[in-house]
């Protein structure tokens, strides 16, 4: 039966293998780990499978609003209770072009750790022995959904992560799809913490069932450790949902024009603007000259802020975050000046640049992208964090008015 089994998945994918994506439209399948009965990990304020639906849905979101030549598919889109080869078979019905699931971490016993991980398929070998061993305790805990499913025995067929036909089927996978499921878990890793502010707790290789079973290149996200209180507030505040799925876009587009060309801009919440008029132009333009803006960007004069703008939504971009304090003059600032921070759920997060004026800070935060990938534009009024959505409507509205 196991035989059977690997003679049909290799056959799967071989016709995914050769199979022409270039006349159809992109598309990526995004599976929101757990659900139903199946709670997943258990932290002490949530449950893997509501963050896990919330971070999926949220992804899906920024590429379906960004992306017109995308089409976004869901696992599901509720707390419904689905088995690990359903998921595989929404991506191969739907001849999908990537698939990704979505994951959150846990140790037992209290132990503390942290870090954004990205899984793919393989054998873990590539991580010492320790590595190894973590990799199957994620491994077995991830499949282990497979004995709440009804004839799970059918449809796995005595499956085992270890046995000879399985490392064959790694072997024959490896050769198709392997290596940009690979190269896809490095984006993550880079931009996913860059937007995030995890730590990079690195790419790894396992043998998950609902990666082995579906017929394109893929991973499995571990978004963080939701056994660490710390990093469970992070997942369960109202901003997190925006970064993943920032860092998460930008990975998806470096993985998509190298393998599919074509090209988009790397960050999404920040449209297209038409220039600013005189009235507008910020009071301290010194700030952005000295983080690199070009000279025909910087005004040379100076104007007063309205009254009115005294309330109005305070642009800045953010380039680093860190659970520890980083003094200004560290080199990890890459030279740029004006740096300012401020603390957020447990991490020191560094801004440079502010100003009322979104097309400012827009252009600002373009000139640091060869430094800084995952900078990102954020928005203050009076004092208060605020959504950067929210800020950018009311920058339009001051200026239509």
């Amino acid at each position: 039966m196991m035989k059977r089994l690997l003679l049909v998945i290799m056959m799967m994918w071989t016709v995914g293998a050769f199979a022409d994506t270039t006349a159809k439209q992109f598309v990526l399948v995004i599976d929101a780990g757990h659900g139903g009965k199946d709670t997943g990990c258990v932290g002490k304020i949530s449950k893997e499978k509501n963050l896990t639906l919330k971070m999926a849905l949220a992804l899906g979101k920024m590429i379906e609003r960004n992306c017109p030549d995308v089409k976004v598919i869901y696992t599901r889109k509720t707390d419904v209770f689905l088995e690990l080869w359903q998921r595989a078979e929404i991506a191969n019905k739907n001849k999908a072009d990537l698939f990704v699931s979505v994951h959150i971490n846990a140790l037992p016993g209290g132990k503390i750790a942290r870090g954004f991980q990205t899984y793919t398929l393989g054998r873990g070998r590539n991580s010492g022995k320790k590595g190894i061993m973590e990799n199957l305790e994620v491994a077995k805990r991830e499949n282990a959904v497979i004995v709440m499913e009804k004839d799970y025995q059918q449809h796995y067929a005595g499956f085992d992560p270890n046995s000879p036909e399985s490392n064959i089927m790694f072997e024959f996978i490896q050769d198709t799809y392997m290596e940009r499921s690979v190269e896809l878990a490095k984006f993550m890793q880079r931009y996913m913490c860059a937007a995030t502010g995890r730590a990079n707790a690195g790419a790894h290789q396992d043998n998950l069932a609902v990666l082995r079973l579906s017929s394109m290149p893929g991973c499995l996200l571990e978004l963080g450790f939701i056994s660490t209180p710390d990093e469970e507030r992070f997942m369960n505040s109202s901003e997190a949902p925006e970064q993943y799925a920032r860092g998460f876009y930008n990975a998806f587009i470096a993985y998509k024009k190298k393998y599919f060309g074509g090209s988009a801009t790397p960050f999404l919440n920040e449209p297209e603007t038409p220039k600013t008029p005189k009235a507008e132009q910020p009071a301290k333009p010194k700030t952005e000259q000295s983080v690199g803006d070009k000279p025909s960007e910087v005004k040379k004069e100076t104007v007063s802020e309205p009254a009115a703008q005294q309330d109005a939504p305070v642009f800045k971009v953010q380039i680093m975050a860190d659970t520890k304090a980083v003094p200004v003059s560290s080199s990890r600032f890459k030279g740029v000046k004006n740096i300012d921070s401020y603390k957020e759920g447990g991490y020191y997060k560094y801004t440079t640049g502010s100003s009322t004026d979104y097309n400012e800070i827009y252009r600002l935060r373009k000139s640091l992208l060869d430094k800084f990938p995952g900078a990102f534009i954020i928005a203050f009024k009076k004092g208060e964090k605020m959504d950067v959505t929210q800020a950018i409507r009311e920058f339009k509205a001051r200026r239509s008015q």
